[in-house]
């Protein structure tokens, strides 16, 4: 996608409340980060196979609005940078230019479902991949497949791995990634694996910060290929998987 579309999209994005205990509203004209993973090397020289996902996406990530959601805001980043893609891959969105809801409108959607009591919203409260899934279906009508990985390790290695090579084959959209003793929220958009190991593709929503470039973002280490066999081993994890493959373009 043309960069200046890209940042034309993200200017008229309504952020909602800046600060939603205050009840204030503010409106965002910054561009946001787009593909942040482009350009960075595989983690092996000679993998056995790698699976990426196809398609532009804008990077979301805490405070990004000027709503500082440190510490409970991780989810909801990962579900606006999912929501960014499906705008610019899937038919009929990407012709709309229909920009990903903000906190606000997302956990007022949660409680329009009735998936969190009324004092959901507005609060700081956490959401996961099944929120994701919820939200994802109620915005854009993408259906998710929800995978559980009991443990970390070699569970993770040999169920998680596998599931991701195929949803990236036949998808190609971002998946969510959570747990429980590991319970940041994680963007995964890629998987690679090697006689040795696998390794997942991190789009991290913790930073907190000014824009930064994406080769930036990559040096400082929120984009990166992390290990599977670094991941929290005691850890349960779950996967978020939007079923795009009929609405990709």
């Amino acid at each position: 996608m043309d960069k200046k579309l890209m940042a034309a999209e993200s200017e008229e994005i309504d952020w909602g409340e800046s600060a939603v205990d205050e009840g204030k509203i503010m409106k965002r004209t910054q561009s946001l980060s787009e593909s942040v993973h482009t350009g960075l090397p595989y983690p092996l020289t000679n993998p056995v196979k790698c699976s990426l996902i196809k398609g532009d996406y804008l990077y979301f990530h805490y405070g990004c609005d000027g709503q500082d959601d440190r510490g409970w805001g991780c989810g909801y980043r990962t579900i606006q940078t999912m929501a960014s893609w499906i705008c610019n891959n899937c038919v009929p969105l990407k012709d709309k230019h229909t920009p990903p809801p903000s906190l606000p409108e997302i956990q007022k959607a949660l409680v329009t479902m009735g998936d969190k009591p009324g004092s959901f919203s507005p609060s700081r409260d956490w959401i996961g991949t099944f929120e994701a899934s919820l939200i994802l279906d109620y915005f854009y009508d993408v259906p998710c497949k929800l995978v559980h990985v009991r443990g970390g390790g070699t569970e993770l290695e040999h169920v998680a791995v596998e599931e991701l090579h195929r949803h990236f084959e036949k998808h190609g959209s971002p998946v969510m990634m959570g747990g429980d003793r590991d319970n940041s929220s994680k963007g995964i958009f890629g998987v690679c694996t090697g006689g040795d190991g696998s390794y997942l593709l991190v789009v991290d929503p913790h930073y907190y910060g000014c824009q930064l470039e994406k080769m930036e973002l990559q040096r400082r280490g929120w984009v990166a290929w992390k290990c599977v066999s670094s991941l929290d081993q005691s850890s349960f994890y779950n996967l978020c998987m939007p079923q795009t493959a009929n609405r990709a373009t």
